[in-house]
């Protein structure tokens, strides 16, 4: 009778036997550890973050200030006021300058960065950054003063610093300063910055 095959069905349940019992020892105890953040979680993020279109600039109104009188009466107590805490106000959007697309222009542009987005999460599995870079490219050369090349750029700094290196990126693509300045031909928009 042949054992050869019956030796190796042992020997492969006795791995996958150690395997189970590593894992036990090595993972941890579930229960205490905080929820990780999943790769579709990131994906979301990055749609969210990067595919939320800038608001038009609204006007703001001052704030009226109350206005107090000399008090009349001499005789009255000063009484101390305690401080009324100020709630604490959200921070306030990004005012940043941007120029206007052509309706052409706008859903090629949308159709770059509908591509570099998912291309962007999918780079940070080890893969590579290669179709976001091609993407953010096309993007920051064709319309350099829109917002689309803001979202580009930040795709591109928040790239990993060797990735960086392996696809030669330029201090020019890392720099959105240009986009808190006015400059001609573009118009002021609030954008939600987010970490």
């Amino acid at each position: 009778m042949n054992t050869f095959w019956l030796k190796i069905a042992a020997l492969a349940i006795a791995v996958v036997a150690g395997i189970i019992v590593i894992g036990s020892f090595t993972g941890g105890d579930s229960a205490t550890k905080e929820p990780e953040t999943t790769f579709y979680d990131k994906v979301e993020e990055d749609k969210q973050r990067f595919l939320t279109e800038p608001q038009a600039l609204q006007a703001q109104e001052p704030e009226p200030v109350a206005e107090h009188g000399p008090a009349t009466d001499d005789r009255q107590a000063v009484v101390p006021v305690p401080p009324v805490p100020r709630p604490v106000e959200p921070p306030k959007p990004t005012i940043l300058y941007f120029k206007d697309l052509s309706e052409m222009d706008k859903i090629e542009a949308d159709r770059l960065l509908n591509a570099a987005v998912p291309a962007r999460s999918l780079g940070r599995l080890q893969i590579g950054f290669n179709l976001m870079m091609q993407n953010c490219r096309q993007i920051l050369r064709r319309w350099p003063d829109s917002w689309y090349a803001y979202n580009a750029k930040k795709m591109i700094i928040d790239m990993p610093e060797r990735f960086r290196e392996r696809y030669k990126v330029t201090q020019d693509e890392l720099d959105s300063s240009t986009f808190a300045e006015p400059r001609p031909g573009t118009r002021p928009l609030t954008v939600e910055e987010s970490n």
